[in-house]
């Protein structure tokens, strides 16, 4: 399921899919960033390019993770987040501070589920240049938001059989 809306200036994105495996499991796929690349279209070229770590390896509040990713497949952008709240087999959220957004707030929540994990993602999103950004972008980033995320969902279900 994937709905969009629009309210105070922000886009919104709801994106929720059953995986077929355990809290846990999930919770370790997910929580690791590099897996990110794993569930990204491959046209995007997605690609870490740094990644603050504590000894232990795992996601950690106040982590920085930098990317590069293209996002129109022609062009490649930074992209700078911090992962700001985590609740281990829970939650956590990323926050862009620098990228191609003006403001970029997302929520990965999990819970228990009859046939497996539900997954969702709660994107919060602000495009730039105002009613420029609006008016050419908001098409363009609303479809390439939905390929990402149906991408997603499709090797979610090949990754989790």
């Amino acid at each position: 399921m994937l709905q969009f809306s629009y309210h105070s200036g922000l886009y919104t994105l709801v994106s929720k899919m059953i995986v077929k495996t355990d809290l846990q499991t999930l919770w370790d796929f997910i929580s690791l960033p590099e897996n990110l690349s794993k569930i990204t279209p491959p046209e995007m070229d997605f690609r870490i390019t740094f990644r603050s770590s504590l000894d232990n390896g795992k996601m950690y509040p106040g982590q920085i993770i930098a990317y590069k990713v293209k996002p129109l497949s022609v062009f490649d952008a930074s992209w700078v987040t911090e992962i700001t709240q985590v609740q281990e087999k829970k939650f956590f959220i990323d926050e862009q501070r620098f990228g191609p957004y003006k403001f970029w707030h997302h929520q990965h929540i999990i819970n228990e589920a009859p046939d497996g994990v539900e997954m969702t993602d709660i994107v919060s999103y602000k495009l730039p240049l105002g009613f420029i950004g609006r008016w050419f972008g908001g098409w363009m980033v609303r479809r390439q938001l939905k390929n990402i995320f149906d991408y997603r969902s499709r090797q979610m279900d090949k990754l989790f059989l």
